[in-house]
């Protein structure tokens, strides 16, 4: 499209969608008018490419995720189309500033951090490589939630992204599913003696869908992204009405629509558990359904449906669309249990994205009982059949049994969400070699023996489309001037750089690259924040999802232990630092959520100390979601991947920074360690307990008494926060963190760590000093990231997982 044809149709569209003429449009307007375009444009190579799917009778994937971190779609769109620079002057000569109009698109609230962005990358992917790929999730109406933070305290906020609409979805109202809770079942023999089930007297909701067009990047594939939208069978009671119950002529409807309200709630009580795995069974329910009902269209045998299907479980929240599948083929198409079971386990694959005990899903068998009673009797005969098949490779061993039986037993009875998913599918993987392998040894141990070759590996990756392309347009031209621009698809193509790291005036333009990226960073935080940090000091960035593993407060204890050292010698000659965090903590994580004001007390210290002046600040960046992150990202020098040693299953933030020119400081963790071998170990900070360090550390007997007494910059420092050095208001709040250090043995090992991330901080300030040796690693870091892409993953899913091949538009 050329800028004149541009300009018109965002004036057409001004006109006949919006009823606006250029005089009394606003800024809104012209976001509304000009996504239009874009829409035009993806619309009809997204029936192309439907119609291509259908014409050439694919196998399609289906990937099922609670969460999509989409990101905003205005730039990314005009970008995959290849019409940005178009877009942006036919606003210019129309007198809107593109600038302010990319700002009015609110990010879509559908995820809360690296489970929703993978997703989101691995649809850019499917699309870019023109895999026949679909998204399943819900239609969340206010997502998370919206940060706000108030005297440091983190507050949770409707985030109504769908106040002014959105411009990239369609509306599906025929596309309507009955989702049925609770009831009973009626079990029954047929004349041939064989056993049916009835689920009789439950309550309906219906799932309306929602589409979005996922483009790829210079390919005219274009995939789809199905939400569902919880809707009430019955909106309206007109009796309760007339009788004057005005809420109760509503009520059902509030209720029913409560699914798709909110991404999360709080499971802290029993209400909020009980919605939570309605929302789950909700939208498996309505992707499976619609699976079945697309093959139907073309195919007359659902036998069949494990050649033309793959579905995608990302994490344990989907895994009810196991018993779900079972479910739809044996008591709507009346297959025997064994050819149902056989469909089931070829058409699902598991993604595990955690290590840690408590954050493997479990549900209540009571809970199950009231609301899905016919898939605990499917997963009851699913876990009776697993047992009968492990009591025959292991006569004898009721430990075993115990172990990987899908029915958990201790404490209340209850359903291993994770078991139920491994034990339904053809494949299993880990996100990293690392977590992989501990799968292996650890939490999955059995599994990995009873069926050796199910459990694999495949490291993440992200789009760079999304995280250098858009995120880091200076640095996109400055890579596209020295090798293929092919590397946008072929991220391995960036190994051109490395000649380049010993270039001196590419050095500098990448330094100047930085420092204006940097610049831009400090300007948003001045306007926003009302703090002035130093621009040519180091910008030190933790930006993740708030949680005890991932350590910010590790990160804090040293802030506060260089804050002690600038105090006991002022004209020290010190490196300045900017230390910048971001992240959300979950609504009934309480500790994570005084961790927040525990950073931002500190920063209020820290930043109005006449004696610290610009070589420490501290800055913390509240609602952390992609187009922060796209802030962020290209201005940081220092990427804090800190995670306990054998917590973290990957990581994707450390890709995009390192991507982005930002070094790595971290422990051998996740994807780090990956990203070690990539990089060379001369070009990132490792230090602390590596996962056997840590496990031996426990079995000794790890007391973090002996570490806080023995070390007197760390006593200062927990002494400091503990006394109420940083809130005078109330000198006991931080002594739940304090006490969870010292009096609750540290289990995340903080205090282990701590000597070791100090020293390696000193050893990061040294290169700091030198900015020319800072900067070579800083291009060898970009240079080395081809591993990381999300194209890589996805072709490895392809090949190895799905059994899926590119498919060329006609």
């Amino acid at each position: 499209m050329k800028t004149e044809e541009i300009k018109q149709k965002i004036l057409d569209n001004l006109c006949y969608m919006i009823a606006k003429n250029p005089k009394t449009a606003t800024d809104r307007d012209w976001f509304q008018a000009l996504s239009y375009v874009l829409r035009e444009q993806l619309t009809e190579r997204w029936m192309a490419t439907m119609d291509s799917y259908y014409k050439q009778d694919t196998k399609r994937v289906y990937y099922l995720s609670l969460e999509f971190l989409m990101g905003r779609t205005l730039v990314k769109g005009m970008l995959n189309l290849g019409i940005y620079e178009q877009c942006c002057i036919a606003l210019k000569e129309l007198g809107v500033s593109a600038e302010n109009i990319v700002e009015l698109e609110p990010d879509p609230a559908l995820g809360n951090g690296g489970l929703g962005r993978l997703a989101a990358c691995f649809l850019d992917s499917m699309a870019t490589l023109s895999l026949p790929g679909y998204g399943y999730g819900i239609r969340y109406e206010y997502g998370m939630f919206y940060q706000r933070l108030h005297d440091g305290f983190q507050h949770e906020q409707p985030d109504n992204w769908l106040r002014y609409c959105n411009p990239w979805e369609f509306a599906r109202s025929e596309v309507l599913y009955h989702i049925h809770f609770g009831g009973h079942v009626v079990e029954y023999e047929d004349d041939a003696g064989k056993k049916h089930y009835n689920w009789k007297d439950a309550d309906d909701v219906m799932a309306m869908a929602y589409d979005t067009p996922i483009a790829g990047y210079n390919t005219p594939t274009v995939n789809n992204m199905r939400l569902w939208s919880a809707k009430s069978s019955r909106d309206f009671d007109l009796q309760h009405f007339n009788d004057g119950n005005y809420l109760k002529a509503v009520e059902e409807k509030n209720y029913s629509e409560n699914l798709s309200k909110v991404l999360y709630p709080n499971d802290a009580t029993d209400v909020g558990r009980e919605l939570r795995l309605r929302q789950e069974y909700f939208f498996v329910s309505a992707s499976v359904q619609d699976i079945i009902r697309r093959y139907l269209l073309d195919h007359n045998d659902i036998k069949g449906l494990a050649a033309k299907v793959a579905i995608q479980m990302n994490d344990t929240h989907p895994a009810l669309a196991v018993p779900e599948l079972m479910r739809i083929l044996l008591d709507r198409f009346n297959l025997n249990w064994h050819e149902a079971w056989d469909i089931t386990v070829q058409v699902f694959a598991y993604t595990n994205h955690t290590l840690l005990p408590e954050a493997l899903e479990t549900w209540s068998v009571g809970l199950f009982e009231r609301l899905l009673p016919r898939h605990l009797l499917i997963i009851y005969d699913i876990n009776h059949q697993l047992m009968k098949e492990v009591s025959y490779k292991y006569p004898g061993d009721m430990d075993i049994l115990q172990r990987m039986s899908i029915i958990g037993e201790e404490g209340d009875k209850h359903i291993r969400m994770s078991h139920l998913a491994i034990v339904g599918s053809h494949k299993v993987n880990g996100v990293a070699q690392l977590h992989t392998h501990l799968m292996k040894i650890t939490i999955f141990n059995d599994f990995d023996h009873f069926t050796p070759d199910k459990i694999i590996n495949k490291t993440n990756g992200i789009t760079p489309r999304r995280w250098l392309y858009e995120a880091n347009p200076a640095l996109t031209k400055l890579i596209g001037n020295h090798v293929d621009k092919n590397w946008v698809t072929n991220l391995s193509l960036l190994k051109g750089l490395i000649p380049l790291a010993e270039d001196a005036e590419f050095i500098a333009e990448f330094q100047a690259i930085k420092l204006d990226n940097k610049q831009k960073l400090a300007a948003y935080i001045k306007e926003n924040l009302e703090i002035t940090v130093n621009p040519n000091s180091m910008f030190d960035v933790q930006v993740k999802r708030m949680h005890e593993y991932k350590r910010q407060l590790l990160n804090l204890l040293y802030v506060i232990t260089v804050y002690n050292r600038i105090r006991a010698n002022p004209d020290q000659d010190i490196v300045p630092r900017t230390v910048i965090f971001a992240g959300k903590a979950a609504p009934g994580y309480e500790l994570a959520k005084l961790i927040i004001k525990l950073i931002h007390s500190v920063a209020d210290i820290v930043n109005h100390d006449p004696i610290i002046r610009d070589r420490l600040k501290v800055v913390f960046i509240p609602n952390y979601d992609v187009s922060n992150a796209l802030r962020i990202i290209p201005a940081a020098d220092l990427s804090e991947q800190i995670s306990t040693a054998g917590m973290e299953a990957s990581g994707t933030g450390n890709m995009k920074l390192a991507l982005n020119g930002a070094l790595t400081i971290g422990t051998l963790d996740g994807a780090n360690v990956e990203i070690k071998e990539e990089v060379g170990e001369d070009n990132i900070f490792i230090f602390g307990l590596t996962v056997d360090g840590v496990t031996e550390l426990r079995e000794q007997g790890y007391d973090s008494w002996e570490y806080y007494h023995a070390n007197p910059e760390l006593k200062q420092v927990l002494d400091m926060i503990s006394s109420g050095y940083f809130y005078h208001d109330n000198a006991d709040l931080f002594n739940p963190i304090v006490n969870s250090l010292i009096n609750g043995n540290d289990y995340f090992m903080l205090l282990a760590d701590y000597a070791d991330y100090v020293s390696c901080q000193d050893r990061v300030n040294e290169l700091y000093r030198q900015p020319t040796e800072w900067t070579r690693k800083a291009i060898l870091n970009v240079a080395n990231m081809g591993k990381f892409s999300s194209d890589r993953t996805i072709s490895e899913y392809a090949e190895e997982i799905w059994n899926v091949q590119p498919v060329k538009v006609l």
